[in-house]
């Protein structure tokens, strides 16, 4: 799993200063951070509705086809903020261990 997500890293890394009109990733850097962000928020919005169809009988190709694009939209998030799939993999290893009622009482958050 790290692999692949390095490997998409990498390419939206090495994408990052290419012409917008010949690669998706450059285009959407291109446009900044709202732009990004704008699209993070919409393949959530496209993950949760899929995961709704799919518990109400759709199939389940089209969940993970959604999570795809929202991780994808996401590691793209996430290299404009100069950081690496590895940050987010090493939090979740923080948290080996921790019940996560007692990880989310820790950040004060409700």
């Amino acid at each position: 799993m790290t692999d692949t997500l390095n490997k998409i890293a990498q390419i939206i890394q090495e994408r990052k200063g290419s012409d917008p009109s010949t690669s998706y990733v450059a285009l959407l850097q291109s446009k900044g951070l709202n732009k990004i962000l704008e699209k993070v928020g919409e393949e959530a919005v496209e993950t949760i509705l899929a995961a709704r169809d799919v518990k109400n009988g759709e199939e389940k190709s089209k969940l993970v086809y959604e999570t795809a694009d929202l991780w994808f939209h996401t590691l793209i998030m996430l290299s404009e903020m100069d950081l690496a799939p590895q940050d987010v993999l090493d939090e979740l290893e923080r948290r080996f261990g921790t019940s996560g009622l007692d990880e989310k009482a820790s950040r004060g958050n409700s």
